[in-house]
């Protein structure tokens, strides 16, 4: 225990924050801006990236990945070497880290140049001499662009080093610091804050993306451009202003981390009134009688304790399991808001914020505060998590009727008024007109029916009234009953645009998951707390780096990757460019991937519940004459049994 400064620095005015509440405000600080940065930006700016750099999903997926990678490759030795160490000190290193990580993330928007949108990809029909530019094959017209995968990828390890401190040594110290019933609820205060960050990350995403990429649009001097707007499928949001932004806010945070002591005034007072309940298995007296972590060469044996752990490995695996829908979810939620619903990219992602954050961030402060007020013991505490996550189980059924079909898209979901053939965009009535596969611009036609772009429609002309452009004699759209005023100028006609969606579920599905979100994230803090109770005093900051190492091996590694698959394999239209490469998904089966959306989340739940339940059955609390009181001296004789 000492002051709060920096060296023969102590300012008096900085020892009003030394205490567990302002080191839990600057926790909370650090923990929101790397909730902003690698729940919010990152995964509100996959869809983007996805078009500007040519990627899959499944490459995003990985991209979203790894940090979890770097976590796992950290995690253990720095939970095990920092749980004697300086824990504070080890969260000013997790700022630097962070920070460096947002500024390299934001670097391929600086390198790759300005963003080249197309001047013409809406030519109508032609079948004198089409007025698509010659797009041919060849070594040039192959972009580079996807090679900028790898610095994603860099820019997510750094983010992963900066965040393993965060969430084992940071969570450590705070529960070190408080009164046994407060850890709870300071836990959840700070888990919560973790996810306020993602909730702030996702509006200021959202509003990013309604700025153009390049902030300035390019001028152009054709008097037929059009100039691109939120609706147009070109347009590419400012993804990266975000990363730049916390790269200097969390920079910041280093300072006051930097002047905390090795351990808050009282926290020896406090962990003596504290009484082990760890699961009598022998491993806190093996623990204390040898006084394993002391060094290196403990590093096996303590692992292997917690290794033959039956309730802590309970809930790792259940925990793990959560973690792959939730980190899924966080990843590609507003991508399904976006296709199900069909809604523009900036209000998909601000939705999925809104519905994911606030809940999740909910969950675990009523969780918290409910565990901290009725002093749940150990055992009543996974008994708690059983209820929780089988309501959320329950809740995971709004996938099965708030669902859209997909509206009708020539040449995909439905034939050319009964001409073509499915999946083939090519019919007799534009077979004459030499479209571009590669230039995606949807149009709608007067017929409600969505087409590939203009050409594809067989429109032959256009208007131009405000920037804006009517196409007319388009040989593909079908008719439709006249309208009221009988006018017949509405017929063969299309807009620039994706149909207006009739789906009209998109509000009942939102409440459905907002609970079912709650209840998930309900289980989150009372498994942290409960892993903190059920292994030996000396080593609860290695039990939670274990802990995150399988979160991320079994849940937040594969879950991004298996929800981006899962997608990809609904995807009914590709981006295929003119070399025959396949690039980002245009449309989907929105049923197909409701479906196995639900199916990943289904049994990732009923998994959660068997093995929370097989911690119950494991766990065996201390008997009353071995709960160890938790001041100890460092040695102690060893006793043999």
């Amino acid at each position: 225990e000492g002051p709060c400064g920096w060296g023969p620095c102590t300012p008096g005015v900085l020892q009003l924050c030394n205490n567990s509440k302002g080191y839990l405000a600057v926790y909370s600080l650090l923990a929101i801006f790397q909730g902003i940065v690698v729940n919010g930006l990152i995964n509100i700016s996959i869809s983007t990236i996805e078009k500007r750099y040519e990627l899959n999903s499944s490459l995003t997926g990985l991209i979203s990945a790894s940090y979890d990678i770097a976590f796992c490759m950290l995690s253990l030795f720095v939970s095990y070497f920092g749980e004697r160490g300086h824990k504070p000190r080890w969260l000013a290193f997790s700022a630097f880290m962070l920070g460096l990580g947002s500024l390299v993330f934001s670097l391929p928007h600086f390198s790759s140049g300005r963003y080249q949108y197309g001047n013409k990809p809406e030519d109508t029909c032609q079948t004198s001499g089409t007025t698509f530019v010659n797009a041919t094959c060849s070594a040039s017209t192959e972009s580079s662009l996807h090679k900028y995968l790898y610095v994603f990828i860099l820019g997510q390890l750094l983010l992963g080093v900066g965040g393993t401190p965060l969430y084992t040594l940071g969570t450590a110290f705070i529960d070190d610091s408080v009164p046994k019933h407060k850890s709870s609820l300071f836990i959840g205060i700070g888990y919560s804050m973790s996810l306020l960050g993602p909730a702030i990350g996702y509006v200021l995403g959202g509003q990013l993306l309604k700025v153009y990429i390049d902030i300035q649009m390019p001028k152009r001097q054709d008097t037929t451009y059009t100039k691109v707007d939120q609706d147009d499928p070109r347009w590419l949001g400012a993804w990266w202003i975000g990363f730049v932004a916390c790269f200097f806010a969390v920079w910041f945070l280093i300072i006051p981390f930097s002047c905390f002591p090795r351990h808050l005034p009282g926290t020896a007072k406090i962990q003596a009134e504290k009484i082990s309940e760890t699961h009598d298995d022998g491993s806190q007296i093996l623990v204390q009688a040898n006084n394993i972590g002391k060094s290196f060469r403990d590093f096996p044996v303590a692992l292997l304790i917690l290794l033959r752990n039956p309730v802590l490995m309970s809930l790792i695996i259940a925990s793990s399991s959560e973690a792959l829908v939730a980190t899924g979810f966080a990843t590609f939620l507003p991508k399904f808001i976006e296709n199900q619903f069909g809604k523009p990219s900036s209000v998909s992602a601000t939705l999925g914020g809104l519905v994911l954050i606030p809940a999740a961030a909910l969950g675990q402060v009523i969780s918290g505060l409910l565990v901290s007020k009725c002093k749940l013991s150990c055992r009543s505490i996974i008994k708690f998590m059983i209820s929780t996550c089988t309501v959320a189980l329950i809740l995971n059924t709004v996938f099965l009727f708030a669902k859209c079909v997909n509206e009708p898209f020539a040449g995909v979901s439905e034939t050319y008024n009964g001409t073509g053939s499915l999946h083939n965009l090519t019919a007799p009535c534009n077979a004459n007109c030499s479209c571009l596969r590669s230039l995606y611009y949807p149009v709608c036609g007067s017929d409600e029916v969505q087409y590939f772009n203009p050409c594809y429609a067989g429109c032959a002309s256009y208007r131009l009234n405000n920037m804006e452009k009517t196409y007319y004699n388009c040989s593909c759209v079908g008719t439709k009953p006249k309208r009221e005023n009988g006018s017949e100028s509405l017929l063969y006609q299309a807009v620039p645009g994706k149909c207006q969606t009739r789906c009209k579920v998109l509000p009942l599905f939102l409440a459905f998951f907002f609970f079912a979100v709650i209840f998930t994230f309900m289980a989150t803090t009372p498994t942290t707390v409960a892993i903190l109770r059920c292994v030996p005093d000396k080593q609860r900051s290695f039990a939670l780096g274990v802990q995150l190492v399988f979160l991320r091996l079994l849940g937040s590694i594969p879950g991004p990757i298996l929800f981006g698959v899962a997608i990809d394999s609904s995807c009914i239209l590709w981006d295929i460019n003119e070399c025959g490469t396949k690039g980002a998904c245009w449309v989907y089966d929105n049923e197909r991937m409701a479906y196995l959306l639900m199916g990943i989340s289904a049994a990732c739940k009923t998994i959660t519940i068997i093995f929370v339940i097989m911690a119950v059955y494991f766990y065996k609390p201390p008997q009353l004459a071995k709960a160890l009181a938790r001041k100890t001296p460092e040695k102690r004789s060893v006793i043999h049994t």
